[in-house]
């Protein structure tokens, strides 16, 4: 599922695709992406989908401190970076003694982009958070077993919405992942007619509601908690 190859026409925006690194700004920090369009395709480049979400966790009041967060389909692993570097805190007593409640990222992916992903996330953050972020194969309706019910205070997706062979799996992945106070946060560009079909899906086991619309982009964020929850974060 990571590695069908774009669809869309070419022009500034593919251009951008076949860079082979990619910049950005967040948390006080430039973050600098490898890319590998050549080599794994769709999920060797950063999305839009995936820098407005990671802006929206920077500017939109989410407090990841020592919350346990896992991205799904990470890709270039931008997102995961930027979860991470946002649940940064330490706290120090009288004592001198150092405590660390930053948040536990899970950043995942198919295995043949695991290599590339760990690349990325380990030169973008510091000494001190990289073993807060844990990079692991996770191929959705598959791997289930490797990850505790319920264990996730946030889920995080961007752009994982476009293959309708993948949506079934995808959905059980996100019900294995919840409990009833997890917080899934999905970007995507709707592109297609089935992109509103997994919307529908959604629907039909979470509550779901648009967050945010970056019109420059004509990127949405949706959130989604089980039916239980309550609306507030």
């Amino acid at each position: 599922m990571a590695l069908v190859p774009y669809e869309e026409g070419g022009g500034c925006g593919a251009r951008q695709l076949h860079r082979p690194w990619a910049a950005f700004r967040f948390a006080s920090r430039t973050i600098r992406v490898q890319q590998d369009w050549r080599r794994l395709g769709v999920a060797a480049v950063v999305w839009d989908a995936a820098v407005v979400l990671s802006a929206y966790l920077e500017i939109g009041g989410i407090d990841l401190r020592d919350r346990s967060v896992i991205e799904l389909g990470a890709g270039t692993g931008l997102l995961g970076i930027v979860a991470t570097l946002l649940g940064k805190s330490f706290f120090i007593c009288l004592f001198k003694a150092v405590y660390n409640c930053s948040a536990r990222v899970t950043i995942t992916d198919r295995a043949a982009v695991l290599e590339f992903l760990e690349s990325n996330v380990q030169a973008n953050l510091p000494p001190e958070l990289r073993p807060r972020a844990a990079v692991m194969e996770l191929t959705w309706g598959k791997d289930l077993g490797n990850f505790t019910p319920g264990a996730f205070d946030f889920i995080l997706g961007a752009d994982i919405v476009y293959l309708e062979e993948t949506f079934a799996d995808l959905l059980q992945t996100l019900e294995h992942l919840c409990s009833e106070q997890t917080v899934i946060l999905l970007s995507c560009r709707i592109r297609y007619e089935r992109d509103h079909k997994f919307l529908k899906m959604l629907r039909g086991r979470f509550s779901v509601y648009e967050v945010h619309y970056d019109s420059s982009k004509d990127v949405h964020i949706y959130k989604a908690q089980r039916r239980s929850c309550k609306e507030d974060f």
